[in-house]
């Protein structure tokens, strides 16, 4: 078998309704849908969602960079011999990691649709659902309580909260939140890199007895030592997100003690394979796991959920990015039901083909 062409399809996805993090307001995201063809009947798909502010790429960047130096390379190679041609893509794809994370769901795709067997299986079925929390970004308090209790009332058992632009207005968010939905939904906040080291053990002893299980990216990305500051003087799990962009990162971080917990987003670290190598990271350093996502289609949420479904090291799941797309053209690949995602039971990650 040998890879015949690579495809590249943009696929402009608008949302249902615009949110807010820190740092921008989103109202739709474009995925580039990748196709890999073979002198055969199988076709692997992809999916890159990249993000200027937390991949350093565009859209542009990401086809330009699928179909120059990455295109020749992937000419003729054997799909099977996969971590040979992973590797082949190391160099032209260096400072595209979404595109990267593309070639190499395509590759997976490809491997498990010529065994018969749904990705997640391949990867080691260590389970076969997992439950997501869904995300409300920066609202208004009242409006940011009433979307809770709505998620609530459709099944969902974990909620993420956006803030990091306002301490003040986020202390009293968080406690409006669990005072309407009860002790038993976990809560998670994410702040987006927003905070200093003071506010962010600020927030932490003042929302203290709303039992938040996740503190996320308190601080800026560039300023570790900052994020190992609040670490290691709060009571809660501190995770890094924009901090983690590589298996180099997830190194430096376990060895410096400097969060508790690890958001491996494939986009972000360019794939299964090396999300896979990040995880062994974090089992030895005993740090926990959990699987995000970015603006992306079912396909590509697929394909962070065979991830995190595949291993006993991964123990949340944060895979809510296809929720809110309009006419998605891949949602078949996952089901939700109740605020548990389960996985496609059709070879590779679900998708015969994008049409």
């Amino acid at each position: 078998m040998k890879i015949v062409r690579v495809e590249c399809h943009v696929a402009e996805l608008e949302l249902e309704e615009p949110y807010t993090i820190a740092y921008e307001t989103v109202s739709r995201a474009a995925n580039v849908l990748v196709r890999i063809v073979t002198d055969g009947p199988l076709v692997g798909c992809g999916c890159a969602a990249p993000d200027l502010e937390v991949t350093g790429e565009t859209v542009k960047s990401v086809v330009d960079a699928l179909g120059g130096e990455a295109a020749t390379r992937l000419h003729g190679a054997d799909p099977r011999r996969w971590g040979h041609v992973l590797e082949r893509m190391a160099e032209p794809l260096a400072s595209h990691p979404s595109a990267r994370a593309a070639i190499d769901m395509a590759l997976h795709d490809l491997l498990a649709k010529m065994a018969g067997m749904p990705l997640w299986r391949l990867l080691g079925g260590f389970r076969d659902r997992m439950r997501t929390s869904i995300t409300i970004g920066i609202l208004p308090i009242d409006r940011t309580t009433e979307r809770a209790v709505e998620h609530v009332k459709r099944g969902f058992r974990a909620l993420k909260l956006k803030g990091g632009r306002d301490v003040d207005e986020d202390i009293e968010r968080v406690r409006s939140v669990r005072a309407a939905v009860g002790p038993k939904i976990e809560l998670r906040f994410d702040a987006n890199q927003g905070y200093t080291v003071e506010a962010a053990r600020r927030f932490v002893r003042e929302t203290g007895d709303a039992d938040l299980e996740i503190f996320e990216q308190p601080t800026p990305r560039e300023l570790n030592d900052g994020l190992g500051q609040v670490t290691r003087n709060v009571p809660i799990s501190v995770m890094a997100d924009e901090s983690l962009m590589s298996l180099r990162d997830a190194f430096h971080l376990a060895r410096g003690r400097l969060v508790d917990m690890l958001n491996i987003k494939l986009m972000k670290v360019g794939g299964i394979d090396e999300a896979l190598e990040i995880l062994a990271v974090a089992r030895a350093a005993r740090l926990r796991v959990m699987v995000g996502c970015m603006d992306e289609c079912a396909l590509s949420i697929a394909a962070g959920l065979a991830f995190a479904v595949a291993r006993p090291g991964v123990s949340y799941a944060d895979l809510d990015g296809h929720f809110d797309i309009i006419g998605d053209p891949t949602s078949a690949a996952v089901t939700l039901r109740e605020g548990t995602l389960f996985p496609s039971q059709q070879p590779g990650l679900g998708i015969a083909d994008l049409d």
